[in-house]
């Protein structure tokens, strides 16, 4: 009998590896590198309604000088420095624009009918590869992104893992704002935007997707017009710094304006994204904010596992304040021996979450994050084991847990 359910599981595991197989062979996308290194990626579908560019620039905040965080965020918005170059997607070519500046990356996708495709593409291409940086533009960016900063340093949540961030890192990157601070944008002037232009916005260090109803051999010949112009890099620095120092663990309180209730962010160091163990971070993050939810009477209210290029955080956070008892909570849930009940709905919750990321962006992912490929990172899931997480539950539950709690302002007090 034992030997009949090895060999049916077997076979169950050999049909989901055939099906995946399948899969990503369908789903995989005409690859095209132009000569200036530019990498282009087409997956033309002659059933969809609209056509979407997305362009991946391969370095993010984690680049910022220190002193001067936002410039990459400021480099970003140069793209589409006014209004009326935003709502031309919308209203011109009935589509849609993003601009996005992770720590690891610039991202702009933009969408249009299918009809205006090239257009579509001529207006991306000459936002992203020749922007507009000068002494004109810059402050009137710098303005904008002061409004953009006083808005999120109104938000407490924000303020609340900012300063959790902050705490762990102190001033390794991922401590630092990726959209900059008053004091550090106000000090950026068109020298510093355009240095990061200069160092960063190479053709070399980008990848172009294309997606929807197109024609692919038209759109690589549209690419290698509107894009092959674009200048490589003289030199892209490595995503290399100094590891930060061990955090201080006391329990932190911070006064805020922008806290009508105390809020509490706990946050100790996680995986890189291309580590081996990222499928198992994503399987023990469920685990731990189930186990959250179980154990504590506090009001879990967010939670994220941080994975950037060098290894980065897991934030859990809750409404009101904590006392010393409670800040080592999580390490004592990562300490429990994890059952296979909890591995199996982690890994479902894992899995599920993975399915609502497009093929688009993890074909992008592979090439930020120096993936060995999209398939093989499918595969990490799909065989991820309780013995894996279980080992990374042991090695996270060692790393050192910094509490943030932020607290209602008596001056904010006082004026209200």
């Amino acid at each position: 009998m034992t030997s009949r359910i090895l060999v049916l599981k077997s076979a169950v595991f050999l049909l989901i590896a055939c099906f995946t197989a399948q899969a990503f062979a369908q789903s995989a996308p005409r690859q095209e590198r132009l000569l200036n290194g530019l990498k282009v990626l087409m997956w033309a579908n002659p059933n969809a309604n609209k056509v979407t560019i997305t362009v991946r620039i391969h370095s993010g905040a984690s680049f910022d000088p220190q002193g001067k965080e936002g410039v990459m965020a400021i480099l970003a918005d140069s793209f589409f420095p006014t209004e009326a170059s935003q709502t031309f997607f919308k209203e011109d070519l009935d589509g849609d624009l993003s601009v996005t500046t992770t720590y690891d990356y610039i991202e702009v996708t933009a969408s249009s009918k299918p009809e205006d495709f090239l257009t579509l593409l001529e207006a991306v291409s000459t936002a992203v590869s020749t922007p507009t940086i000068d002494k004109e533009t810059t402050p009137k960016l710098v303005a904008k992104r002061l409004e953009l900063i006083k808005d999120l340093e109104s938000v407490a949540p924000y303020v609340a893992e900012r300063a959790a961030a902050k705490q762990l890192f102190g001033t390794f990157p991922y401590g630092r704002a990726a959209a900059g601070t008053e004091a550090s944008v106000s000090n950026l002037g068109f020298a510093d935007v355009l240095d990061a232009k200069q160092r960063f916005l190479g053709a070399d260090n980008a990848t172009v997707a294309i997606s929807g109803k197109f024609d692919a051999t038209l759109g690589f010949r549209a690419a290698r017009r509107y894009l092959g112009s674009w200048l490589k890099s003289d030199r892209i620095p490595p995503s290399t710094f100094k590891q930060p120092d061990l955090p201080d663990t006391k329990v932190v309180t911070i006064a805020s304006e922008a806290s009508n209730t105390p809020q509490t962010r706990f946050s100790f160091r996680g995986v890189a994204r291309n580590e081996r163990d990222f499928a198992a971070s994503e399987v023990l993050f469920g685990i731990l904010l189930r186990r959250f939810g179980e154990n504590s009477n506090l009001q879990l209210v967010s939670g994220a596992n941080f994975a950037h290029i060098l290894p980065g955080s897991i934030l859990l956070g809750i409404d009101g304040p904590i006392d010393e008892t409670v800040h080592n909570l999580p390490t004592l849930l990562l300490s429990k021996e994890i059952t296979e009940g909890e591995f199996a709905s982690g890994r479902s919750k894992a899995l599920a979450a993975r399915s609502q990321i497009s093929i688009e962006q993890q074909w992008l992912d592979a090439d930020t994050y120096k993936l060995k490929s999209v398939a093989d990172d499918q595969k990490a899931f799909d065989a991820v084991t309780i013995a894996d997480v279980r080992a990374l539950a042991q090695r996270l539950a060692k790393n050192p847990v910094v509490a943030v709690t932020v607290v209602r302002s008596e001056k904010a007090a006082t004026t209200n």
